[in-house]
């Protein structure tokens, strides 16, 4: 039996490290309103149960962990009019307080059946507050 006997050299990569000279942007202000967040996550389930990623909307509260109620909840929005549904998930965000519009506010309203209905009660239901936030 031959040994032979080699050097080896083993070479170490190291990572560079860039020194940024310009400050980090700042966050955006604020924080997106609930509602829109919610507004959302009901168009992302009904895409799921669309396409049956899941069977029913039981199965989502599960994979969701909420309960079935609450998931009826957030699905409701759907039977919003698609331009209510638009300036919801396009509400500015919320730099201070609480948000101006929730999702109970919109239960009434998700109640109509008739869009025009539904627009009526939307513009009335939007008071100085939900104004103000968009200035």
């Amino acid at each position: 039996m031959t040994t032979v006997t080699r050097p080896i050299h083993f070479r170490v990569r190291q990572t560079r490290r860039r020194i940024f000279t310009e400050p980090a942007p700042p966050p955006p202000p604020g924080r997106v309103p609930r509602v829109a967040r919610l507004m959302a996550l009901a168009i992302k389930f009904d895409r799921m149960l669309q396409d049956g990623v899941v069977g029913s909307q039981t199965d989502l509260a599960a994979l969701a962990r909420v309960t079935q109620p609450r998931m009826t909840q957030i699905m409701n929005l759907l039977h919003l009019a698609p331009d209510i549904q638009e300036e919801i998930l396009f509400l500015p965000p919320v730099t201070e307080g609480r948000d101006p519009v929730t999702e109970r506010d919109l239960r009434e309203i998700v109640t109509l059946c008739v869009w025009t209905s539904q627009r009526e009660a939307w513009r009335g239901h939007q008071s100085p507050r939900i104004c103000h936030a968009k200035a």
